[in-house]
């Protein structure tokens, strides 16, 4: 099967160098499917599952929270605040970063600033544990 050339990086370093058949991924706009000969292309990354679809058939999961994507003349550069392959979340603390954020969420006293954080960590924490699973 055909493949295009795919790169992810963050803050940290490279995380992937190489070929995949498939790229999938949540944008700010929606989820993003990136198959090879896929059009000039440039969008804002959301928090979510992203899986990719390597040359020998197998697929990984990985929670993706925030960055950029780039498709440009068939490479694929995806540029993330955040990248977690599933197997290297430690489930139980991603559980525990839950249930803080519903706890804190749960009080009644929290003004706009701390209510939106908040509501973020749940959601980080919400991504992790389901891509955990």
């Amino acid at each position: 099967m055909e493949t295009f050339a795919l790169k992810i990086v963050t803050p940290d370093g490279c995380i992937f160098d190489g070929r995949a058949q498939k790229l999938f991924c949540r944008t700010i706009c929606g989820d993003v499917g990136i198959l090879p000969r896929h059009s000039d292309y440039c969008t804002a990354l959301g928090m979510g599952d992203a899986h990719i679809c390597f040359e020998d058939g197998t697929v990984r999961h990985a929670a993706c929270i925030g960055g950029m994507l780039s498709v440009l003349k068939g490479d694929v550069h995806l540029m993330a605040t955040t990248w977690e392959w599933a197997e290297e979340i430690d489930k139980a603390r991603a559980e525990a970063s839950r249930e803080r954020a519903e706890k804190l969420l749960a009080q009644k006293n929290l003004d706009a600033r701390e209510l939106e954080l908040a509501q973020a960590r749940l959601k980080r924490a919400l991504v992790r544990t389901s891509v955990a699973k």
